[in-house]
């Protein structure tokens, strides 16, 4: 396929807007659920092309090898017949000549989607997604910029297949942001050409290489590569292949135990007890100054408890200190007594 070597901004940004689910294609939409993703969109080409009177397109459902034998009997399509079967579409809604435009860039998707075998997913899968892509593009392709559809369909192309990946790849949402998937598609790569190794965290000086290149934080790279180097584990897999036991079975609960609840429970009330017990050794006002002092979440100031009583700033702390150490002694006192301390 020989492609126009401008980028149009157009098609980039269509794109971008494609990665994330273009709601208005009626003719194919992105499936909700990445398990049934490869049926649907097979079934949704079919019956479209059925529906048409069109020759059904193949799918690569019943044998990639087969699928890919098949789609090398398409025409690749010159720059003129491609502007002519474009303007159909656009013009005059002419539904063969949109069906001549996607069977003839099937080639198209199926490479660029073996460029992603690597993430352990199905190909036929990647290739049913990027075929979504590819007539999102086609339904959008304005000839009369002046590229060819190759080059605007691979945008559409890579989103799709990249998307369903992200929703593939783990049950634990990853790729989130912008970054983090231009981390998750890139690290490997990178990864290789400064030679670090697979397994374990890479060397700081590695890490900090990647996250200039791509222009992370560094903590972005660690936590991303950790991710990619352990899949996903079921809590209820057998710890052996003979056993009953599961790995759910020694999670270890961070929460509190319900003996150690029950101890601070008991030494919260018999510290209140004391301290409620210490009280009653202070008269009217010292009570008042402590709790209003040392007993609240909104401690009052000096100032606002000397205008209360009418007596200096000074005479209140001077109070206060007093009482304060008559409480620590009756407390002292009455935690010998009851042989606490």
């Amino acid at each position: 396929m020989v492609a126009s070597k401008t980028k149009p901004k157009s098609a980039k940004s269509d794109a971008k807007k494609g990665s994330k689910g273009a709601k208005g294609a009626s003719d194919a939409k992105m499936p909700e659920t990445a398990v049934k993703v490869s049926a649907k969109a097979d079934a949704a080409l079919a019956s479209r092309d059925a529906g048409m009177g069109l020759p059904p397109a193949p799918t690569p459902e019943a044998s990639l090898s087969r699928y890919l034998q098949e789609i090398r009997k398409y025409p690749m399509l010159s720059h003129e017949e491609e502007y002519m079967l474009a303007q159909a579409w656009r013009e005059h809604d002419d539904r063969e000549a949109a069906h001549k435009m996607v069977t003839s860039h099937l080639r198209l998707v199926a490479k660029i989607a073996m460029g992603y075998r690597g993430y352990g997913l199905p190909v036929a899968e990647l290739i049913a997604e990027g075929n979504i892509g590819l007539m999102q593009a086609v339904k959008r392709f304005e000839p009369e910029r002046g590229f060819r559809l190759a080059t605007y369909a691979m945008w559409w192309i890579r989103a799709n297949i990249q998307e369903y990946i992200l929703r593939s790849w783990s049950l634990v949402k990853i790729g989130t942001t912008a970054a983090q998937k231009k981390l998750f598609f890139k690290l490997r790569k990178l990864k290789g050409q400064i030679q670090a190794i697979d397994e374990g965290d890479m060397r700081p000086d590695q890490v900090e290489k990647i996250a200039t290149a791509l222009n992370v934080p560094e903590k972005d790279v660690v936590s991303m590569n950790r991710r990619l180097a352990a899949p996903d584990n079921s809590l209820n897999a057998p710890l052996r292949a003979e056993g009953e036991g599961e790995w759910q079975d020694w999670l270890v609960d961070d929460s509190t135990d319900q003996e150690t609840e029950l101890a601070e429970s008991e030494e919260l009330g018999k510290r209140r007890a004391l301290l409620m017990g210490a009280m009653e050794n202070l008269n009217e006002r010292e009570r008042h100054i402590i709790t209003e002092r040392r007993l609240t979440d909104d401690p009052k100031t000096l100032e606002e408890l000397s205008n209360d009583f009418n007596i200096s700033r000074e005479r209140v702390r001077q109070i206060e200190v007093r009482a304060f150490e008559k409480l620590q002694k009756a407390v002292r006192r009455e935690a010998v007594e009851q042989r606490l301390a």
